[in-house]
């Protein structure tokens, strides 16, 4: 037999009756402590520290009858790299891809400051190859996408709600000090540069006029490096402040 312990937010992969406690499985075969792991819905990427028989062990330690295992969620707030043998440092990249469906909360890392990718039209296969390639941080509520065996560091996204989903996020990642508001494009991710009202009117080549009272009571605004897209303190400014302080208070 083999005796198992899910800590934290792990149990949430876990049938109802094996979380929050310890539970056997039968020794059936000899296979890697990534495959067991996975095999009862936990994705690799959500783990950062084994334990077998209280010595940590890698992914691909083979499990042997009469093992006792303790699996432990990603800790970014602790240094473990002296520790644990799943990675040489603790995921620390903010930088993120995310698959179709989180759609809203990219635009919502976006306007914290997030390098955040995303492309309706990426699939499965192509979403892990750019994580990897690019080390970012792959969200996504789907849990066989993280289990892909490329996909080094990535997140499964628990709410359904995009303001819970943000607070999520920051939350687990401890990312509330790396925040940046207002300083990269929510439309298409590019980074944004003050510029004078002036120069704004002069090389709007985005077609979007700038409102009177605008020019009126502003001498700098932002722009996407990337696309143009400008930004100005509108009436709605006030309105994203404060939406970006409840968040980051509250994570």
């Amino acid at each position: 037999m083999i005796r198992l312990r899910f800590y934290e937010e792990l149990n949430d992969f876990l049938d109802p009756e094996r979380r929050k406690c310890s539970f056997s499985i039968p020794f059936n075969f000899t296979r890697s402590v990534k495959d067991l792991i996975e095999s009862l819905g936990v994705p690799h990427v959500e783990v950062d520290l084994i334990l077998v028989n209280g010595e940590s062990v890698d992914f691909g330690y083979l499990v042997q009858d009469g093992d006792l295992i303790s699996v432990y969620p990603v800790f970014e707030g602790l240094d473990i790299s002296d520790v644990t043998r799943l990675r040489p440092q603790p995921l620390r990249e903010s930088r993120f891809i995310a698959d179709v469906h989180l759609k809203t909360l990219v635009r919502k890392l976006r306007m914290l400051g997030f390098d955040t990718l995303y492309d309706p039209s990426w699939d499965d296969p192509e979403l892990a190859a750019v994580s990897n390639r690019e080390e970012r941080i792959l969200l996504t509520r789907d849990r066989g996408l993280l289990k892909r065996s490329i996909v080094r560091r990535g997140l499964f996204i628990r709410s359904h709600r995009p303001d819970e989903q943000l607070r999520e996020v920051i939350r687990r990642l401890d990312l509330s000090k790396s925040a940046r508001p207002l300083s990269r494009c929510i439309r298409c991710n590019g980074p944004l540069e003050r510029i004078s009202l002036q120069k704004a009117l002069d090389e709007n080549s985005s077609g979007v006029p700038i409102p009177r009272d605008v020019q009126e009571e502003q001498k700098e605004i932002s722009r996407c490096t990337r696309c143009g897209k400008f930004y100005w303190r509108g009436s709605h400014y006030d309105r994203m402040i404060a939406q970006i302080r409840s968040i980051l208070f509250s994570a």
